[in-house]
């Protein structure tokens, strides 16, 4: 099985730490995971225009191949103005419509306001239903403070334990998803 994460964050590191944390405990948690991470700021996506995905540059159909193609996925995003991430918004906008059918998909935010963990449920849980993901109930809400703040480290054990939740949760329900299509 393939674990793809993507960071939505164009700046900053706390995002894509984050994704990556969810990425490290799935491969700690089930061996046979291979995992990758997709970190948006290293990619040139274009902005969409209700274009077929042919039609933009080689990053941008890259990426959404990588994301097409993964078994399962994790999404990242810091929350902005009660939101997620205008790039990671862009990045949904170039994918079709049954992109996440049989697949798990994942969230972790990032933030400085713990009343913005309801972005996670309502707003990116809500885009990626439309895309026929399906979301577990283990997300992960990371308030700023958890991050040290001269190494941008994860050093809330709490968030450690409940990014550990949501892999074994994202783990067992996609091989449920592959052994019942099998």
């Amino acid at each position: 099985m393939k674990l793809v994460g993507v960071s939505g964050a164009l700046s900053g590191d706390k995002t894509m730490i984050a994704v990556d944390s969810v990425l490290t405990a799935a491969r700690r948690f089930d061996k046979t995971v291979k995992t990758e991470l997709i970190d948006l700021r290293d990619y040139d996506i274009e902005s969409a225009a209700g274009l077929p995905l042919s039609a933009y540059n080689e990053d941008t159909w890259n990426v959404a191949q990588k994301i097409l193609s993964a078994d399962f996925l994790v999404f990242g995003t810091p929350i902005y103005q009660a939101s997620l991430s205008g790039a990671l918004k862009n990045l949904f906008d170039h994918l079709p419509e049954y992109a996440f059918r049989d697949k798990v998909t994942g969230m972790v935010a990032t933030g400085w306001t713990n009343r913005h963990f309801l972005v996670l449920e309502y707003h990116l849980g809500s885009i990626l239903s439309y895309f026929k993901g399906l979301i577990p109930t283990e997300n992960v809400f990371i308030h700023n403070d958890a991050f040290d703040p001269d190494t941008n480290e994860l050093i809330d054990e709490r968030i450690h334990e409940r990014i550990g939740k949501l892999v074994e949760e994202m783990v067992h329900l996609q091989r449920s998803i592959m052994n019942r299509k099998s």
